[in-house]
């Protein structure tokens, strides 16, 4: 598949660039995406809730009434999870929600996103290019040259840029990645993808 570079401006530079179908051309595996963007928001999860049991109650554990004889259920302490102020009975405890994914099936999941945004025309090639310093007004005329100012975009470059980051950090719907760190689910909720030409280089190599 071959794909024309553009330049900053928007422009055709006269250069193209060809993506090997093993990579952006192959049918894609939903599967492999569901299970990689479900892996991506348990992430996210911090998983630090907890809930005092009753052994972690603090108050008396003096029997509060005779055991048989009063009508009601046997009670032994007033930190029972029955209680109002006692323990919760199976509350959460601390835990990791952390999924693991076989390496082939991540990369499967990953050639099978960057294919879906090919193939749906939601893909740009653009020369590689950088900021001296961090410049949002900069990044928004490029987004504007690129007619993509209103939609959710996602940068991904070669090697990371701290300029480029926070040249888009405070745009809602921009996004800068590294190819290396790139994950599915950025790639899905970005309308457009928009790769650099060293980043298709570590994408060929790392997933070929």
């Amino acid at each position: 598949m071959k794909v024309e570079v553009v330049n900053i401006e928007g422009k055709k530079t006269g250069k193209s660039v060809e993506l090997p179908d093993s990579v952006f051309g192959i049918e894609p595996n939903e599967h492999a995406i569901y299970l990689a963007v479900k892996q991506y928001n348990a992430a996210q999860r911090q998983g630090t809730h907890k809930a005092k049991e009753r052994g972690e109650i603090v108050g008396s554990t003096r029997k509060i009434k005779r055991q048989k004889g009063t009508g009601t259920a046997r009670a032994g302490s007033i930190k029972s999870g029955l209680f109002r102020g006692g323990g919760r009975i199976f509350g959460p405890r601390p835990r990791t929600y952390d999924i693991k994914l076989n390496k082939k099936v991540k990369q499967l999941a990953r050639k099978s996103a960057l294919s879906s945004k090919a193939t749906a025309g939601q893909l740009i090639v653009m020369e590689d290019f950088t900021f001296d310093t961090p410049q949002t007004k900069q990044y928004l005329s490029i987004l504007r040259n690129l007619e993509l100012d209103q939609k959710k975009t996602l940068l991904v470059t070669g090697d990371h840029d701290k300029t480029l980051y926070l040249s888009c950090r405070n745009l809602k719907k921009s996004d800068v990645s590294r190819a290396q760190d790139l994950n599915v689910y950025q790639m899905l909720n970005a309308q457009t993808l928009i790769l650099s030409e060293g980043a298709i280089e570590q994408l060929t190599a790392s997933l070929v």
